[in-house]
């Protein structure tokens, strides 16, 4: 249903929507999905060119940290041996065959510049554009806005500085050593890379480690277990889940992949934690300055909710939910972020789960509108059933 509305450049074509999800990656698919079976009007605004660029755009060489068994969407399996270990293109590819098969109503470079309230409904702006809904769902992911300490403004100029964000391969460096930031995964998977052209320190809180080889096939109950703890033991409503939610938060979790072996081996050297600069080198917790050529920042991201011109936001920058459920914006929902249910919730195997909730919500608290025209309705009937994933 398309009304026309007055906006500040005159008269601005408006599209009404039962939902509007914004975010086209594997959580705003997984919400079409669910939106789709339950027969609701709704469209998904993707900042990106094209379905998965969100996954294109990382470092040519990451390889996802989940077998394919948890890399699946619902209502479909992942196309590739069960522990192999996918691409980042790969699973690019998989997102936008996703999108074609279950014909979900994806437009893209849609980027949302702003979301307010109408009285009873949302108004989202995007790219010149205007939509109206009754439900907003922001699955626009957490990992947007590179986050780099403030002290990294007195590093030499000399020095090459990349965020984790940005970083695409060792070409990118200069000659000399690499000062790694973060010891996460991300960070632990860029210094085994970086070690093999040039001298890479490590620094940062180590986050631990799984004590197995998560793709050797004596490993495997074990992995098992452990995926099932983060979706059913690791939740926002078990002991064990309120304990463990603060620090994962903080900092991250255990390194799943990479061990510490192998960056030994590799002659990535650990050093303490990066705090500040010295003479324009880094120096570290212990007093040190390191004297290297490059830093690649693999210090987390921030939210990007500039754009949200609501007040659902604690002072630390969480959404105020429960579960996705903005609690003082009703037909607002989150879907995606970190630990939003259980620790599985911003990893593809856990987001089809919380997707099904919040899908589940709206129906039972938000009766579909009673008309809908070709342009607004999701452009098929619901998706078919496949095996689950």
């Amino acid at each position: 249903m398309r009304q026309l509305k007055a906006g500040r450049q005159g008269i601005m074509l408006a599209e009404s929507f039962d939902t509007v999800v914004i975010g086209g990656g594997q959580a705003g698919l997984a919400m079409g999905y669910h939106l789709a079976r339950l027969k609701r009007s709704f469209v998904i605004l993707d900042a990106n060119p094209r379905t998965g660029d969100s996954w294109r755009n990382r470092w040519d060489s990451l390889r996802l940290f989940t077998p394919a068994r948890y890399d699946a969407l619902p209502g479909s399996r992942y196309p590739a041996a069960p522990w192999s270990f996918p691409s980042r293109e790969d699973f690019s590819q998989y997102l936008s065959g996703y999108a074609t098969e279950f014909s979900l109503p994806v437009r893209n470079a849609m980027r949302v510049t702003g979301l307010r309230r109408n009285g009873q409904r949302f108004v989202i702006e995007a790219d010149g554009q205007r939509f109206e809904a009754a439900n907003v769902v922001v699955a626009t992911g957490w990992d947007l806005q590179p986050k780099i300490p403030s002290f990294a403004a007195g590093l030499s100029p000399d020095i090459r500085q990349v965020h984790a964000g940005q970083y695409k391969n060792p070409a990118q460096l200069s000659p000399g050593a690499v000062l790694v930031v973060g010891a996460g995964n991300s960070g632990a998977d860029i210094a085994l890379e970086v070690s093999r052209t040039h001298q890479t320190y490590l620094s940062g809180r180590h986050p631990g480690e799984l004590p197995w080889r998560i793709d050797a096939p004596a490993s495997r109950p074990l992995t098992l277990a452990v995926f099932f703890a983060f979706r059913h033991l690791l939740t926002r409503r078990t002991p064990l889940g309120r304990k463990a939610r603060p620090q994962v938060l903080a900092h991250s979790g255990p390194l799943i992949r990479v061990k510490d072996r192998d960056l030994a081996a590799a002659g990535v050297r650990r050093v303490p934690r990066t705090e500040g600069t010295r003479n324009g080198q880094p120096q570290l917790a212990d007093g040190q300055t390191l004297a290297v050529s490059n830093v690649v920042w693999c210090t987390s991201f921030r939210p990007e909710t500039a754009w949200i011109h609501l007040p659902v936001f604690e002072a630390g920058g969480e959404p105020l939910q429960d579960r996705g459920v903005a609690r003082n914006q009703p037909g607002l929902f989150f879907l995606g972020s970190l630990f939003q249910h259980s620790l599985a919730s911003s990893m593809i195997h856990g987001v089809g789960r919380d997707a099904a909730y919040l899908a589940r919500y709206i129906a039972a608290h938000r009766p579909a509108a009673p008309e809908t025209s070709a342009e607004t309705s999701p452009g098929s009937a619901a998706p078919r059933e496949s095996a689950p994933s």
